[in-house]
């Protein structure tokens, strides 16, 4: 079973709004892409298991904080190992690392 989460708007780095401009590169996901969303203002890494009606289902490896780039183990309800479902349109790119 997948736990719910309410996925942040990815904004300026949506990946749907990136290649709705240019269809010709995107690929759907499959077992064992990395995609990434954002929660609570975090970066979200979900491996792929499943790719089911424009939603990828599969398990969260990883939790960044977006200012110090940390590695979390849980934020809110969400954690390391948890099985989550992200729509095409809560995909997000990778954002820039925090200027040192």
């Amino acid at each position: 079973m997948h736990k719910h989460i309410e996925w942040d708007t990815p904004g300026e780095t949506s990946v749907s709004a990136h290649y709705a401009k240019d269809p010709n590169d995107y690929g759907e996901p499959h077992p064992g892409s990395i995609l990434t969303g954002r929660y609570k203002g975090a970066t979200v890494r979900i491996r792929v298991e499943a790719y089911r009606d424009a939603t990828s289902i599969g398990d969260v490896v990883a939790l960044i904080d977006p200012g110090s780039g940390e590695r979390l183990q849980s934020l809110g309800d969400l954690n390391l190992g948890d099985t989550v479902r992200l729509p095409d349109d809560k995909r997000a790119f990778q954002p820039a690392a925090p200027d040192d």
